[in-house]
Parts: structure tokens; sequence; C-alpha cells
């Protein structure tokens, strides 16, 4: 998807400046084609301006991020949105910046909201489904390293004890770090029970996640 504007001025220069602020974005984010090229005439008698197509291609990654600074001014916090890694079908997006607290909430779940709505933005210039991960002050990262150890610690607990354990409600993404991280330990297996945001893993003996009923 292109977004453009067509800008008249003396120069092409010019030109270009006032299209980027048109499109809303810096000068290093558009492209732009030269229509006519600028004239002084002679004696200042037939002098032309410029006239620029100036365009900026919209992805959904950038998308995503023209949503998340809008929620950051309207929130009145300073911080700065980029991507951290954009694929064909999913991209990363780090806010980075002081006191963004607010943008996490308890257990990250006004992140995975903020998640929710970035991906709708970017799905809105996307045939498909494309997947926005957004992560504040490298949240994610600890948080995942968080759960992994967790899930060690309890398994070995449903080791020692011989009985299941459930940890507490989780979102999906929690819950496939839970997941994955009991898969690589032998003699343990993982089954969810409970529904929207009451859903929680358990941990139990390896065989008995068939039997659980």
């Amino acid at each position: 998807m292109v977004k453009e504007t067509v800008i008249s001025a003396k120069t092409i220069e010019a030109a270009v400046e006032q299209g980027a602020a048109e499109l809303g974005t810096d000068l290093a984010s558009v492209e732009f084609e030269v229509l006519e090229q600028p004239s002084k005439g002679f004696l200042g008698i037939g002098a032309s301006n410029a006239k620029v197509r100036v365009y900026i291609q919209v992805t959904p990654a950038s998308k995503a991020v023209a949503f998340m600074e809008t929620v950051l001014v309207d929130m009145g916090l300073t911080a700065q949105v980029s991507v951290k890694e954009e694929k064909e079908d999913e991209a990363t997006l780090v806010v980075s910046g002081k006191g963004l607290g607010s943008l996490i909430g308890r257990h990250g779940d006004v992140l995975d909201s903020l998640q929710y709505l970035a991906s709708l933005a970017a799905n809105r210039v996307y045939d498909g489904f494309y997947r926005i991960t957004l992560d504040v002050e490298g949240y994610r990262e600890k948080r995942e390293e968080t759960l992994r150890r967790r899930a060690q610690k309890q398994a070995e607990k449903v080791l020692k004890f011989k009985r299941s354990f459930a940890l507490e409600p989780m979102n999906p993404y929690e819950r496939r770090i839970i997941h994955t991280e009991i898969q690589k330990i032998a003699g343990v297996a993982t089954y969810s029970i409970g529904q929207d945001t009451e859903r929680r893993i358990v941990i139990c003996l390896e065989g008995k996640e068939k039997n659980r009923k």
C-alpha cells in the first residue's frame, strides 16, 4: 500500500520536506519522484515551482508503529517505537523509554491488549493475518526467562512428589512458553484447564495428561 501526495514548491528539497510533513513522517522514511523541475525563468519572468510526488510504502509494521506512536502521545508518554524484526507475515515492535510501566500492566495484561490492537492496525493493510509482537523495556524477554525458570521448578516438584501442580492463569503467549519448556524435561507433561482469562496449565507426570478425565 502506498500513501502519497503531490507538492509544488520553489525547490525539490522544499517540496520533499513539505510532503514528508504532510504524510506525517520524517524525511528518511519517504521516497519521491520529480514530476516537474523548477525553473528560474528569465529575469524572474516565467519562473515555475518544482512539482514532486512524495510517497511512503505503508506496511503492516509501519501501521502498527503509527498506532503505538498515537497511543504514546495520547497517554502523555515520551518514548520511541522501533521495528526490531520484520518478516513477510510478522514483526516485532519495541517501545523504548523510561517510566513505561503503565504500558505493561499486571503480568503484561496492558501490553497484551496493546499488542492485540496494534495487530488490528497492521492487518488493515494486509491480506491474511499479520502477527505483531509488542515489547516494552525488554519485558517480554525478562518475563519469558521467569516463566522458563518457573516451569523447571514446578517440573522438579512434580517429579519429586509424584503429583500434578496447576499454575496461575496465563495468556496464550505465556502458556506456550510453559508448554515448550516442559517438553524439554523428561518425565513430565502439560495440559490446560479453564476457560478464557482463567485458562491455566497443569504440569503432571508424563502419561497422566492422557488419563486426566
